[in-house]
């Protein structure tokens, strides 16, 4: 079952990297007491999360935050230090907390689970963005298929 408007974000335990390494974050503690915008994107490194939908988070963050939200967070289903070399390469500093979901179990937890093993890649996350506000989706953006369509950083900031 997919997860829905109204629904809590399920408990489940992500990675950041830090100068220091990789680091745990529970989604218990992101979400707690907080408005967050969180966005998943199939992959790292890969051309419309490389080209589009992330840059589109970086470039907005300001105006985002602006609205209230304390964190806009980014998942993929990609290792820590995958998530830390495309921070890096997307320049994306303190705008937006990088997080990996290496074994896809917060996908699977939300009901997002995309598996691709036919061309190779596996269990991923499908596309979305979502306004979670004391760990309750009050937004929830699912894109079908390959499409970016309804999970940008213009739809969330109408949406605040």
């Amino acid at each position: 079952m997919t997860i829905k408007v109204g629904d809590t974000i399920p408990s489940a335990t992500l990675a950041t990297m830090t100068a220091e390494g990789p680091k745990p974050i529970s989604t218990d503690d992101l979400f707690k007491g907080k408005k967050v915008v969180m966005f998943a994107v199939p992959g790292a490194f890969t051309p419309t999360c490389s080209a589009k939908h992330l840059p589109g988070f970086v470039e907005n963050a300001d105006k985002i935050k602006a609205k209230g939200v304390s964190t806009i967070a980014c998942v993929a289903v990609n290792d820590p230090f995958v998530i830390g070399a495309w921070c890096k390469d997307q320049k994306v500093g303190d705008k937006v907390l990088m997080l990996a979901d290496g074994s896809a179990k917060f996908a699977d937890a939300l009901g997002t689970v995309l598996d691709l093993s036919e061309r190779g890649l596996g269990k991923r996350s499908r596309r979305y963005s979502m306004i979670v506000d004391n760990g309750v989706v009050k937004s929830l953006n699912i894109e079908e298929g390959g499409a970016f369509e309804v999970s940008g950083a213009d739809t969330i900031l109408k949406q605040l």
